[in-house]
Formats: C-alpha cells, structure tokens, sequence
C-alpha cells in the first residue's frame, strides 16, 4: 500500500504583463497572458514507512511540489492521494495568526488537522517543552524571532502525531541545539512506520534520512530513485554548472556543509604530510605516493563524540571523495570540554592526474549531519604524469596467453 501517490501532477500560473491586463483579459474575452509551466507530469509513489527527499535548483518546483501535496495549492491537472494524516512545515510561520500567542496558535493548529481537546491535553506540554518556549509560549507569535517561530512550528507539526510529514528547508533556521533535536525527531518518526516528504539543499542530511530521492529541474522529474544516486548525479551536475567557480573567486570556502556557530569542539591544527612527517611541496605533488592527513581537536564542551572526516577537493566547493569516521565504524570516543585529541587518516595514493588540489578536514556531531568546524589547505599543484584522463587507474595486469 502507498502512503503517497502522486500521477500526472501539474502546476501551472497565468502570467500578465501588467496589472490591468487580468481585467481587459475578462471584459474583452481575450487571452493578455503567458502561461508558467511550474510543475509537469509529475509522477511518483512512496511507500507507508518511507522517506522521500526532493532535491533541485532554487525555483526547480520543489516548494511548489509541497505546496500541492499539503493542500495549501490545488493542481492544475493530475492526481494527488494521501493516506494518513498530514502535518506541514512550509514557510517560517505558515499557519500562525501574528495576533494569537504561542498556545492559541498551538490549539489553532491542533483544531484545523481534527485533534480533539482531550489528546491536545496530553500533548500541549510536549510542544511547549520541545520548542523550548516556557517562557514566550503566551506572548503573540509576531514577536518571535524565526528561530522561535521554527521551533513552535517544527514542534507542532511532529508532536501531532502524523502519518505524513511535509517538510521544506526548515531547518536552514535554528540553532545547532534545535536542529540537532530535528533530526533525532526526524529519525524516531520515521522508525515508527510514518512518511517524511522532505526538501533540502543539505544533500547529506536527504542521503541520511531518505531512503529515495527526487531531482525536479524546470518543473519536470530528471531523475528519480535511491537517494544515495539521485544525489550523487545532482552533485555532479552542480559541480560542472558554469558559475561554480563564483564563491570561489570570491574568497569563499564552501564545503556542502553549514559550520554551526554554536561548537562543541573546534580544529586547532590541519596538515598534510608525507608519511614521514615531512612536508609536501605544494608547487610539486606526487599523488602515486602516499599523504598523511593529521588534524588536532579541541572540546569546547563536555560529553562531545566527534564524527571526523576528510576530503580532497578539486577546488574549494567541488569535493572529490571523502571519508567520514561515523561512516567507516570508526569510534573516535567521547571527550571532556578541555581535552585534545589527535586524529590521523592515511591515504595510499590520490587517483587524480592533473590540476590542483585541495584537503580538507572537518568535525560534527554523532550524527553526521551537523558540522562544527572545516579547514582547508591548498592548492597543491598535481606532478601530471604519463598518461591519459583526469584520473590514474591503480590495478595490476595479468597476461594470458592464448592456449
């Protein structure tokens, strides 16, 4: 049985020139505009228990696409089916009246999705509770900051107990506390069976919480299926977008990963070495040979159990490979505020031929999706050898010979 089934879906908006132009449209009977094809034949199914991640550009369609699936937009053609009760978290605030506080709106909500007055008796305290607003939760919403506003929201959308829950790039607000809150929710509603509908330019966070994925470009479908390849083909097409060199030039170092300003632990020191310990020249690297990545940490807090990485980078925000520590099984234990630790990855060789490189190393929380600090060095100038490609090939031949 499908919790969602989506056949056909189509979104489409008149677009006028001028505003009288909508007017004129109707006395002279005669068409004065344009239409925007926001959404065509969209089809997709997702199971009772499974997760549903919506990736593209900004203005591919994906808030659209929510938008429709939560009923606060009707199709222009197509088929939409839901089963379950649905609890949305769409624009910061969506569904709060401005003059109501923090409980009026809580019991608005609760009223228009059918709960009744006994069980949002039971649950009133959890809301309240989750999106930390003892304090605030009977002042008017309009003089929370968006951080409350999200956190109200968020709160009130996943305590309801849905069966389908539509989330679009909520958690881009808040900080490291909360969204780290988010995602545990996240994960514990979606191991009780429910559906989660999720759009997100965080393709780690759709990688680690869907199990398929959708990639929307001008309104359409282009590819659809295992997040973990939906993904992987959507890196790729934004690695060799024509701008992608832009933040760049502009002195910006991004990662693909939001550095929280609220750490837990921060990265002292950042090298790459020969084995040795000796230096690498960076006019002059041999990537047949093996390089030492080492890295020192700092706790900022107590109880912290880092997730540490690393990557090489054909630049700084276009990311070859990497390696995660939560990822491999690796431990890295759980530290004090104050202590040091000191962490090494050795890679034997780097299958890149020519060009420039980049390192970088990384630290977040357990889950994988929160990171507290990134440091990159570079550029080191690849020794381009013989051969053909942008990549070596590290194998061993092996000749038969025709018997």
């Amino acid at each position: 049985m499908f919790r969602v089934n989506v056949q056909n879906l189509s979104k489409s908006y008149r677009m006028y020139a001028k505003p009288h132009d909508r007017f004129l449209e109707a006395l002279l009977r005669r068409p004065r505009h344009s239409v925007f094809k926001a959404l065509q034949d969209i089809s997709f199914q997702v199971e009772i228990g499974a997760s549903m991640g919506i990736i593209g550009v900004n203005g591919a369609g994906k808030s659209t696409l929510l938008k429709l699936l939560a009923g606060t937009l009707s199709p222009t053609g197509g088929v939409i089916e839901l089963n379950g009760r649905i609890t949305a978290l769409l624009e910061l605030g969506a569904g709060f009246h401005p003059e109501l506080t923090g409980r009026q709106n809580i019991h608005l909500n609760a009223s228009l999705m059918g709960i009744s007055s006994s069980d949002l008796r039971t649950k009133e305290a959890d809301i309240i509770s989750f999106a930390e607003l003892e304090d605030f939760i009977d002042r008017p919403v309009r003089t929370y900051s968006s951080g409350m506003y999200l956190r109200l929201a968020f709160s009130i959308a996943t305590t309801l107990d849905p069966d389908i829950l539509i989330i679009d790039e909520a958690l881009a607000v808040g900080d490291l506390t909360f969204k780290r809150k988010c995602v545990k929710r996240m994960k514990r509603i979606k191991a009780q069976g429910k559906t989660i509908l999720f759009s997100s330019h965080s393709i780690h966070l759709v990688q680690e919480l869907c199990e398929k994925a959708i990639w929307i470009s001008n309104g359409k479908i282009k590819e659809i299926g295992d997040s973990t390849r939906v993904t992987g083909l959507y890196e790729e097409f934004c690695y060799h977008k024509k701008d992608r060199n832009v933040s760049e030039k502009s002195g910006q170092q991004t990662t693909g990963r939001d550095v929280s300003q609220g750490k837990e632990c921060h990265i002292l020191t950042f090298v790459a070495t020969r084995p040795d310990g000796g230096e690498l020249n960076p006019d002059y690297l041999n990537t047949d040979e093996p390089i030492v990545l080492t890295m020192e940490l700092e706790m900022l807090s107590d109880k912290v159990q880092p997730n540490v990485g690393f990557a090489v980078m054909r630049s700084k925000n276009e990311f070859l490979g990497a390696a995660i520590s939560f990822h491999d099984g690796v431990n890295c234990g759980i530290y004090s505020k104050g202590e040091k630790m000191k962490v090494r990855y050795m890679m034997p060789n780097i299958p890149v031929r020519m060009g420039n490189v980049f390192f970088s190393g990384f630290i977040g929380d357990e889950t994988g999706l929160l990171a507290y600090d990134i440091k990159i060095i570079g550029p080191f100038t690849i020794d381009t050898g013989k051969g053909s490609g942008l990549m070596k090939l590290f194998g061993t031949w092996e000749i038969i010979d025709e018997l």
